[in-house]
């Protein structure tokens, strides 16, 4: 500590060579001194703009947070290359002190975005010095399904690109959506208002074009006497945002027509199609993602999302094919009248 002292009394008026010199002493006593004095010695050079190079590379890389932590989020010493090996070889704690820095070029925040959890993305998404690639910010475009305040954030963000807050908007709860229109700054909210419109607009067309399930329904059909219909094919066409071959799947797996799908994908009411999701056997994850996909027309909550679990946990899975053969036999019935 009387080395620091002595280094920060002087450090204005050193040159390089001379920081050098305590950095050479420093490197050498890191090795043998207590936690304690790392962790004070890390806070103490952390915002120092000529602090020596090797210590803070040094401090960057210990294994205990609360000593890498200072120097990861405030030190200017650390390259880009330095923060990307950290952020590739370190623990969630190193990766958080990374993402609150001023600032961070995109090719640290892809790495961050990759490897790091929630608590990660929800420091990058609210980090105004953060740049990111097309890439990353898709990934934490993705991430946010099912978290509001990850969308939230990043609603909030002016650098994200057009069409990625439509994806976001399109995913988002109507709470979410309300939240950001009251919170964003006049500049951004033109843009959600755009964006919501170009939504709302698509789901309109969507809902008055005559769907043609023939097609789907023969790939289904084809699928499934091959053995390839199973539920991870399912969820490969949600996640393809492929609508008339999701719909065809799941009326397979319920035992009822691509027709009686459509119009429970279309209900504002999220209820029947738990049924639907619980008489084709599928699992609550598969179930979830379908009651968050674009192309069902009512928006759900966190908390109605929680009850729709709760709804499909407590059903048995005779109790629902039954509901669904009652469902079919209206349907037919209200077509033929």
């Amino acid at each position: 500590m009387r080395i620091t002292s002595l280094f920060l009394d002087e450090s204005d008026r050193l040159n390089e060579q001379q920081i050098g010199v305590f950095g050479d002493v420093l490197v050498h006593l890191i090795q043998k001194i207590e936690t304690k004095a790392l962790v004070q010695l890390s806070k103490s050079l952390a915002p120092v703009n000529n602090a020596p190079i090797e210590v803070i590379r040094h401090l960057s890389r210990h294994d205990k947070i609360k000593i890498a932590g200072p120097v990861l989020t405030q030190s200017n010493r650390l390259t880009e290359g330095d923060l990307i090996e950290v952020a590739k070889s370190k623990g969630q704690g190193h990766l958080l002190a990374i993402s609150a820095r001023a600032s961070l070029p995109q090719a640290v925040t892809d790495v961050l975005v990759e490897r790091g959890d929630v608590e990660v993305c929800h420091a990058l998404a609210g980090n105004s010095g953060a740049q990111f690639s097309e890439v990353g910010f898709a990934t934490l475009v993705k991430k946010s399904d099912g978290d509001e305040r990850l969308a939230e954030r990043l609603g909030l963000r002016l650098d994200i690109p057009f069409q990625l807050l439509r994806r976001l908007l399109a995913h988002a709860t109507d709470l979410v959506r309300s939240r950001l229109l009251a919170a964003v700054s006049p500049e951004n909210q033109e843009q959600i208002q755009r964006a919501l419109g170009s939504i709302a607009n698509e789901l309109g067309q969507k809902a008055t074009r005559p769907c043609d399930f023939a097609r789907a329904d023969s790939l289904a059909h084809e699928l499934n006497r091959c053995g390839q219909l199973t539920e991870a094919a399912l969820v490969e066409f949600v996640k393809a945002h492929k609508h008339e071959e999701t719909t065809a799947t799941l009326a397979l797996f319920s035992g009822v027509k691509s027709a009686l799908i459509e119009r429970l994908l279309k209900n504002m009411s999220h209820k029947e199609l738990v049924v639907a999701c619980r008489a084709g056997n599928l699992t609550w994850s598969t179930a979830a993602l379908i009651l968050k996909s674009p192309f069902a027309y009512h928006s759900i909550s966190q908390q109605e999302l929680n009850d729709a679990r709760d709804a499909f946990l407590e059903l048995s899975r005779a109790a629902a094919q039954e509901s669904m053969r009652s469902m079919q036999v209206q349907e037919t019935a209200k077509a033929a009248g």
